[in-house]
């Protein structure tokens, strides 16, 4: 994909959505089931679409929740259902249909108070945590959880996530289950839906509001060492890119005496303030440097800073030393880190990590004498990890991680992209260097390896193509001039397709699956030999694609 000519550039004033326009699509456009492109369809992340397009629609939300209210029902699910929301312009609009199907079938629904510096706003991680801190005291009538959010994708996006009694995203089964069903309704005009206005909701008292915002901090300290940070006196600055986290951070830095100086603190549905992405749209995409430009241009000012993205599972370091870090590079600095300084933690944990992060964090590992969970991409696979405290990490070179408390119990069970930035404070605190430093210590140690991610747009019948191939497409013995030492159409650790197929031999590797939330498909490749060898295994890479979707 070339760059952009306003890569890293202001947003220009005509790219801006209309959000009146936006959020009347969002309740008057119909989708036709007929049309494969308008089915609900939860990927890695949910379902994903926009309303201008009929795949993000009061129709849509309507038909999934009365779907979720039936598994619900099936799986004997009877506490309350907490439901968080981002600053996307669709967010708002799906909170309220989310809420008019729930109530009107006697869930409990729980929202966010929004008197108070989350403004309504609930983060994923958040969400996750409450979910796990309201089922370990109440066995008898679990919790379960909805974000809205399409994660870090442009503002005309909107997306919906399900997260289960154990605090993670809903695995294949679940969301298939929901995703089948909601289009079932849809092809019946939502005649089955049952819905309650939303002011006679709230004056029945059917939704309720709570804190999750103030219980979250409050329990930071027992994730991260946060009197370290305090007693080193950092300069920590962040921009939470209008996320939904954006008033957490001021609150963090007072209840634990740290100096974090948030340097913009807009919330505008339109996301004005953001700067272009390397295709020159705007996606507040935290691991990118080109969306991020406006805070590395402000690195020097401070000792550490970090970004998010706007439901803020995922995590954008920006040090003195390297400017943003690449999410494989600080992966690695985080997962050293924490397996030499967590002496609570039991000497058995995994490191969990997706099939197409960086082998980098495989010599971490071999040099830990700890066993890698090595996944597919989604969250969703490490759950079980994460709550039953066998993997201490877990990991996507997609900027997304977790890790477990101080004491090895359980914090979330989905990415947390707070306690991945705090955590990069406490590296610099406990142990004088910044997580760039570190990443060139371990360069320094393994090798310096080069990593890249090409996206290129797909129709739906390519994608399925893609997705469903198999290793005997590879036929040669060869990969960018060294001998294929794998082929994987199955991920090491639980053996669940990837969805795709990755190749690698001694000094590289590269992977292509589709893409689960957006018309695209990706290839991502690593080398340890250089730049050349790595743009040899993107070369080969896309060769074999072309061959497979034609």
């Amino acid at each position: 994909m070339a760059l952009h000519p306003q890569a890293g550039q202001p947003a220009a004033k005509e790219q801006l959505i209309n959000v009146a326009e936006l959020v009347s699509q969002y309740y008057s456009y119909k989708p036709d089931i007929r049309d494969e492109g308008h089915a609900v369809s939860f990927g890695t992340s949910g379902h994903r679409g926009t309303a201008s397009n009929c795949t993000f629609t009061d129709t849509h939300i309507s038909a999934i929740c009365q779907a979720l209210v039936e598994y619900r029902q099936q799986e004997g699910i009877t506490g309350p259902l907490y439901i968080g929301k981002d600053t996307h312009a669709l967010s708002e609009p799906a909170m309220v249909t989310a809420i008019e199907v729930l109530c009107a079938n006697g869930v409990d629904v729980v929202i966010q108070r929004s008197d108070n510096e989350s403004l309504g706003y609930t983060p994923t991680p958040v969400i996750s945590r409450t979910i796990i801190r309201y089922n370990r005291e109440n066995v008898e009538q679990k919790a379960d959880g909805i974000v809205i959010t399409p994660s870090h994708n442009p503002p005309s996006d909107g997306g919906f996530k399900y997260n289960p009694p154990h605090g993670g995203p809903a695995d294949s089964d679940v969301t298939k289950q929901i995703q089948d069903r909601a289009n079932t309704f849809i092809a019946d005009g939502n005649k089955d839906v049952k819905r309650i206005d939303i002011l006679q909701a709230r004056e029945r008292k059917l939704v309720r509001e709570e804190d999750f915002m103030e219980p979250y901090i409050d329990d930071l300290a027992k994730v991260i060492d946060m009197e370290a940070i305090a007693k080193a006196n950092l300069t920590l600055g962040t921009d939470p890119l209008g996320g939904a986290g954006v008033g957490y951070w001021s609150r963090i830095s007072e209840k634990y005496g740290i100096t974090i100086q948030v340097v913009n603190d807009n919330v505008d549905p339109q996301f004005g303030f953001m700067r272009r992405d390397k295709d020159g749209k705007l996606r507040m995409d935290c691991s990118s440097a080109y969306a991020m430009a406006g805070l590395i241009e402000l690195k020097d000012n401070f000792d550490l800073a970090w970004g998010n993205d706007p439901d803020f599972d995922r995590h954008g370091i920006v040090c003195k030393s390297v400017g943003l870090m690449n999410p494989n590079h600080y992966l690695a600095v985080a997962i050293n880190y924490l397996y030499t300084y967590r002496t609570e933690w039991p000497n058995t944990l995994k490191i969990g990590k997706t099939l197409v992060s960086s082998s980098m964090i495989d010599r971490v590992a071999k040099s830990l004498e700890k066993p890698l969970a090595e996944m597919p991409v989604g969250f969703k696979w490490f759950v079980d990890g994460l709550a039953n405290s066998e993997i201490g990490f877990a990991g996507e070179e997609s900027a997304g991680g977790i890790f477990l408390e101080r004491n090895g119990d359980t914090w979330a069970t989905d990415k947390d992209g707070f306690i991945l930035c705090l955590l990069a404070a406490e590296i610099l605190a406990v142990t004088g260097k910044d997580p760039g430093e570190h990443y060139i210590a371990l360069t320094e140690k393994f090798a310096s390896p080069v990593y890249n991610r090409v996206d290129v747009a797909a129709t739906l019948e390519q994608k399925q193509k893609l997705s469903a191939m198999d290793a005997s497409v590879v036929t040669s013995d060869t990969l960018a001039g060294e001998p294929i030492t794998a082929i994987q159409t199955h991920a090491p650790g639980n053996n669940a397709a990837i969805g795709g197929v990755k190749v690698s031999t001694e000094n590289g590797w590269f992977a292509a699956r589709p893409s689960g939330t957006e018309q695209i498909y990706k290839i991502y490749a690593e080398s340890f030999k250089g730049e050349t060898h790595l743009q040899d295994l993107i070369q080969e890479a896309e060769a074999l694609v072309g061959k497979i979707i034609g």
